[in-house]
């Protein structure tokens, strides 16, 4: 199934409304991270003068020096010393596994890609460093994001122009994440909920000593359920066909119990270690969760608590 365009997703433009609708502090408390700013020779947001240079794609209004502009006859841009809280690493599987159908028909690398843009939104609008690592079995990628929101969003979506045709390789995604040395960094992992076992606690275990830590898990759609609509189902790590004779009753009930049996028990294990989980079958059902969770002042961003979707 392609990919739904970015510039036709309802939840991008809901998630472009972040930026205006929470007020900073609230950004601040929500996000958890109460380590302070400091300076910084980054340009941004800030109130120390550094530069003046014409308006681009993708800059934040707020910078616009209305008078400058007035006086050269177009949008001119006041670059500043900005201050730093934080750097925030935003890394995402992009295996062939993230081509997995989720209930409402969105691919699990768009609800995935969703997810990491609404803690962009606030991260940017919060002055960090936002880094983007896209891994597979074959590369891991890092992508500085310079500038704001929309030029994040421009980033991230031709950055997933290519093909999902690698198998996910979630070991050297955790193993480039050890090997961030920033203690002070905060780290999203976005993956679809299959790929969270026990068997990833170990290496998580260490994540939590060193970093904040928040995994975001897409459910997709259980691949023996009957679907009116879809004449056949294909496995999205092999590429196989599904057989029709498998598609029973019985068969995706054992498939709900395995998968339930496996989120409850990695999620008993990372309550035991303070890391953060937020899950969903979809773009709009992960928003929702989102917002819920930073209206209530319990986000699972990165407060030491486990934070599971029912």
């Amino acid at each position: 199934m392609s990919r739904r365009h970015p510039y036709r997703d309802p939840v991008r433009r809901r998630i472009e409304s972040l930026d205006t609708s929470l007020r900073l502090p609230t950004v601040r408390r929500a996000l958890g991270l109460l380590e302070g700013e400091h300076s910084s020779g980054r340009r941004g947001g800030g109130d120390e003068r550094a530069d003046l240079r014409a308006y681009e794609f993708g800059d934040e209004t707020r910078m616009i020096d209305w008078h400058a502009s007035a006086r050269v006859g177009r949008p001119m841009v006041v670059e500043r010393e900005r201050l730093v809280t934080s750097k925030v690493w935003l890394l995402l599987d992009v295996g062939r596994e993230m081509s997995g159908t989720c209930p409402d028909g969105e691919q699990a690398i768009q609800v995935a890609a969703n997810a990491l843009c609404m803690f962009a939104s606030l991260c940017l609008r919060r002055s960090d460093e936002v880094d983007l690592v896209l891994v597979d079995s074959s590369a891991i990628r890092r992508i500085p994001c310079q500038g704001g929101f929309a030029r994040f969003e421009q980033t991230l979506d031709r950055a997933l122009e290519s093909p999902l045709d690698q198998p996910r390789n979630l070991e050297a995604l955790l193993g480039y994440a050890a090997g961030i040395q920033d203690r002070q960094a905060m780290l999203v992992i976005a993956t679809d909920q299959s790929a969270l076992n026990v068997d990833l606690m170990p290496t998580i275990r260490r994540l939590t000593t060193t970093h904040p830590l928040n995994l975001i898990g897409v459910e997709t759609m259980n691949p023996l359920r009957q679907q009116p609509a879809m004449d056949s189902v294909t496995d999205a790590p092999s590429g196989r066909q599904i057989p029709a004779f498998l598609r029973t009753a019985n068969g995706t009930r054992a498939v709900d119990l395995h998968r339930r049996y496996q989120i409850e028990a990695f999620g008993r294990e990372l309550s035991r270690i303070g890391a953060s989980l937020i899950r969903a079958d979809s773009s709009t059902t992960m928003y929702n969760r989102f917002i819920h969770l930073l209206s209530a002042g319990r986000p699972g961003i990165p407060m030491r608590r486990t934070v599971m979707a029912a």
